[in-house]
């Protein structure tokens, strides 16, 4: 039975890195991966998906008005799919993530989602609430605080550098823009000891 799998963590975990490993050990054994990942995020160019460790590949894109189910069906068609790799899950409507559990269910293709669990304020992401939901297993990618506490909270930073408390669920950026923190530092906002 296929499954539909969420791994997430706080920025800089290295998501972005396992689903490529995930990609190149499909590719490697002569399977065929289909990888998504989300149009608003760009840092790497538009329809890529890179690490900061310096891998990077090409990837189909996604809006919060695309049928997943439909667009995974069309390329399935034309040669079967082994697996199905998204990133930046969180960036998933609710019902997407239904049309990926589907593509599971009825395609019997995995499908492994790859993302961040919550937002600078502490809030779920929508994409990430249903799949933490329903998805049929779940895994944290962990990375630390500057303390060596897990970081689970991500810090949206200004662009001098100072927390920001309110704004936008959705701001792109990296490290300029964000800092993983443990829960304490981030009530706190302490960005270094």
């Amino acid at each position: 039975m296929s499954k539909l799998y969420f791994s997430y963590a706080a920025m800089n975990a290295g998501k972005s890195t396992v689903l490529l490993q995930a990609a190149h050990n499909y590719e490697e054994r002569g399977m065929r991966a289909c990888l998504f990942t989300a149009l608003v995020d760009q840092r790497a160019g538009k329809g890529r998906i890179a690490s900061r460790i310096g891998i990077a590949k090409d990837a189909h894109t996604f809006t919060s008005e695309d049928d997943l189910r439909a667009r995974v069906q069309q390329v399935h068609a034309a040669t079967p799919l082994d697996c199905v790799l998204i990133d930046e899950a969180q960036f998933l409507t609710p019902a997407q993530v239904w049309q990926l559990a589907g593509i599971a269910d009825d395609l019997h293709i995995p499908v492994l989602c790859y993302g961040l669990r919550t937002d600078f304020q502490g809030k779920l992401f929508p994409g990430s609430e249903t799949l933490l939901a329903i998805a049929d297993q779940l895994r944290e990618i962990r990375t630390i605080c500057w303390c060596g506490a897990k970081a689970i909270m991500v810090l949206r930073l200004d662009e001098r550098g100072q927390p920001v408390k309110q704004g936008e669920q959705v701001h792109i950026g990296g490290n300029e823009r964000y800092i993983s923190l443990c829960r304490k530092h981030w009530r706190i906002q302490k960005l270094s000891a």
